[in-house]
């Protein structure tokens, strides 16, 4: 919703998004924090991921569950609480939890967790049968380099298995996965990751601006965009729109044109 008529900004898919995703990453807000951000930024938030495995001390989770629900804004647990469970064979524990609190999306990865690739599939599967299932590729190590052609592969398939949006691992930090330790872009992975998987099927973690920036002008303003801060709710969706001047004359030129 804008305050001011501008002519020539970007148009936004509405939601329910199909693509122009905005995934933020709560990693521990209190209910008053959570109400607080959603007054300001529900607009512009469609998923919320609680991240990593905070979802198993996080006080009050029901509360905060029922605030996100609320707002119309789907919850997951984070993939590494999955791991976690995986690890300890209570696999159908996790799939109760999620029945239990009401959570519609599911995290698959193994970021931190050595499974050979089947098997996360198969848990892609099976999990799909029940929610929206986001699955991440790219490991959190930041000494294993995965070939592009490794990406495509492991990202297609994952697809294939039933996973709504791939996610392109960064972490928190943005210094994994498809960027370097630096947060720099790994361009030429991302070049060829788009030639073989949509765009709208990719859900881009991004936690630093320059790296937002870097996809909003590579794909635009409906770009999946993930592990976002909850105060950079607002900040990214003026980067999407121009609204900001690291993409002001960026949307300019696409108007000219």
């Amino acid at each position: 919703m804008l305050n001011f008529t501008l002519s020539g900004l970007p148009p936004r898919e509405s939601k329910p998004r199909r693509y122009g995703i905005t995934m933020v990453m709560d990693k521990g807000l209190s209910l008053r924090e959570t109400e607080d951000m959603l007054d300001s930024a529900s607009e512009y938030i469609d998923i919320v991921k609680l991240g990593f495995g905070s979802a198993a001390i996080t006080p009050r989770l029901k509360e905060k569950i029922k605030i996100y629900k609320d707002a119309g804004i789907p919850v997951y647990f984070g993939g590494t609480l999955l791991e976690c469970f995986i690890a300890r064979n209570a696999f159908d524990d996790y799939v109760r939890y999620l029945d239990q609190y009401g959570i519609t999306h599911a995290e698959v990865s193994d970021g931190s967790l050595e499974m050979k690739h089947d098997e996360k599939c198969g848990y892609i599967s099976r999990l799909s049968k029940h929610v929206t299932v986001l699955s991440e590729v790219g490991s959190k190590d930041a000494e294993k380099i995965i070939p592009p052609y490794k990406w495509i592969e492991l990202m297609k398939t994952e697809l294939s298995a039933g996973a709504w949006k791939v996610i392109a691992e960064a972490r928190e930090g943005g210094n994994v996965g498809i960027y370097r330790g630096s947060g720099e872009v790994r361009y030429g992975l991302i070049e060829e990751i788009l030639t073989q998987v949509p765009a709208e099927d990719i859900l881009w973690e991004a936690p630093n601006k320059a790296q937002q920036v870097y996809f909003i002008k590579l794909l635009g303003s409906n770009v999946n965009l993930g592990n976002i801060a909850t105060n950079e709710v607002i900040p990214l969706e003026t980067l999407r729109l121009g609204l900001r001047g690291d993409t002001l004359l960026h949307f300019l030129g696409k108007e000219g044109a």
